[in-house]
């Protein structure tokens, strides 16, 4: 059996949260955290687009709303997320987080700031890694204090961001 997205992160707090927290005593929180963001966001970008191929090479018109649905199932693997579908269609995926492993792990290591960065920004690079027709917003997080994580995947017609 593999091992679960949240485990994973876990697994990687390990190395992760000390080797950030020295560049940042070394370079600076706001430079630190940008090379860290900018080497994942490239890393997530590429598994955005590895994964948006193999979902729909079979089809000739993308499903966002399933593709993003079943991505979304990963990431709640082991209770780690629970969430409520606001909308799917082919052009949408909406939904609420309600509960969330990753940010109740960051938040008992002390470091939900670094639960953001190395857990939350990962979203946005993935969801670039679909295309530039894709678009993720989100205006909070429960990493960041907020009671609840509001994504919205849409198709945007026009092609650009």
């Amino acid at each position: 059996m593999s091992v679960s997205v949240i485990e994973q992160a876990k697994i990687q707090a390990q190395v992760l949260v000390p080797l950030v927290k020295a560049l940042q005593a070394e370079l600076g929180e706001a430079r630190a955290n940008a090379l860290v963001r900018k080497a994942l966001g490239d890393l997530y970008r590429g598994f955005g687009e590895e994964f948006w191929k193999a979902k729909n090479s079979a089809n000739n018109e993308a499903d966002l709303g399933k593709a993003v649905a079943s991505a979304f199932k990963t990431y709640a693997r082991d209770d780690a997320l629970a969430y409520d579908i606001i909308e799917q269609t082919q052009d949408v995926f909406a939904f609420d987080v309600t509960r969330c492993a990753y940010a109740e792990f960051y938040k008992a290591l002390g470091a939900p700031e670094l639960g953001f960065l190395l857990v939350c920004t990962a979203d946005f690079a993935t969801a670039d890694g679909f295309g530039a027709d894709v678009r993720l917003t989100r205006t909070q997080t429960i990493m960041q204090g907020a009671s609840q994580c509001d994504f919205r995947y849409r198709r945007d017609e026009r092609g650009s961001k």
